[in-house]
């Protein structure tokens, strides 16, 4: 009976599906695009095992082309919605192959707000995968920490701090936890940090880079004792 009952209501959601939304989700007036892609959002994520596929997922996919922000804003958080449960990535992959491109370019869109939710959505596909993005995915929403929109090149920051700074290793960390200067666990990533910023080659841009890893990495980039020991350290070959 149960069984029944459940079949009975998905019968009717996708007859809601297919004579309202598919209809609707192309309509002249943004705002009624916008609401229908928020809500197939909720439903993919209410009700993943029935519609968390690629019979759904396309449509949020062709949406995030929409000439409207506020529609491709939409589309973004509804699929941040997704991506932040790590259960549901395997239901996630053909969606993230198909159109991990276009998500990738939307970290340059006009409208900052619409690149400020597109970066974080980069990010929580990183987080869940990295294998999915490739180096030069990573390296074009990189260089978006010397942005001079304070929330995007946050934003980029999170990413970039996530990508560099966050893979750890437990026994290595725990045999240099007693270590300073350059062979201490914020030794090695302070001079990838700097190597990151003389290869981005954008000197006089420093404290832009600092400001955008501020929120992300304030440990790091507090620990003073560590970058005075590596300043008084003599270098070694090849880091002069």
């Amino acid at each position: 009976q149960l069984q029944e009952n459940q079949d009975e209501i998905e019968n009717m959601m996708n007859s809601i599906f297919k004579g309202i939304f598919v209809h609707r989700y192309r309509d002249a007036i943004a705002e009624i695009r916008a609401v229908c892609i928020e809500e197939i959002g909720v439903w993919m994520k209410m009700y993943s095992d029935a519609f968390l596929n690629d019979s759904y997922l396309k449509y949020v996919g062709w949406t995030l082309h929409d000439r409207q922000g506020e529609v491709r804003l939409k589309c973004l958080k509804a699929l941040q919605s997704l991506y932040t449960n790590r259960e549901l990535f395997p239901k996630l992959e053909l969606f993230t192959n198909r159109f991990k491109d276009r998500i990738v370019s939307m970290t340059l869109d006009k409208e900052y707000d619409v690149a400020v939710e597109a970066i974080r959505l980069v990010t929580l596909i990183l987080h869940g995968s990295e294998e999915a993005l490739s180096n030069e995915d990573c390296e074009n929403v990189y260089h978006l920490v010397y942005s001079a929109h304070r929330p995007v090149a946050v934003a980029a920051g999170e990413f970039l701090h996530k990508k560099l700074f966050s893979r750890h290793d437990p026994q290595a960390e725990e045999a240099l936890a007693k270590r300073r200067g350059r062979n201490s666990p914020n030794g090695n990533l302070i001079r990838m940090l700097v190597l990151f910023f003389l290869e981005s080659e954008l000197h006089e841009h420093a404290a832009y880079l600092v400001d955008s890893l501020w929120e992300s990495s304030q440990e790091l980039l507090k620990d003073w004792e560590c970058m005075t020991e590596l300043l008084l350290e003599e270098p070694v070959q090849g880091e002069e």
